[in-house]
């Protein structure tokens, strides 16, 4: 029968130790870049259902930018990098096609 609360051990080796410092820094800053990456999303989404073309393209090229960088990290999949710029692109596109 496992317990409701499971209590996390302390690691007693050196280089356990390390490897434990080193998750949490790590751990902020793909949390960081998530993050940078939700919000170019969101703030390209916000201009096209706005209806500004010119805030909407200037929003995709730098969320481009997050995109590719983070794929690069390996925090995400290059393929997944790839499908959220290619939807990003259309619907920029038809914002821009549809006045």
């Amino acid at each position: 029968m496992a317990s409701a609360s499971k209590v996390k051990k302390t690691v007693r080796i050196a280089s356990g130790r390390k490897r434990v410092r080193q998750d949490i820094k790590l751990n902020a800053a793909n949390s960081a870049l998530r993050s940078k990456f939700r919000t170019a999303i969101k703030s390209v989404l916000k201009a096209v259902k706005a209806g500004d073309k010119a805030q909407a393209s200037e929003a995709f090229k730098a969320a481009q930018s997050v995109i590719d960088s983070i794929a690069d990290k390996g925090i995400f999949h290059k393929n997944k990098a790839a499908r959220h710029k290619s939807r990003l692109a259309a619907k920029v596109k038809a914002l821009a096609t549809a006045a």
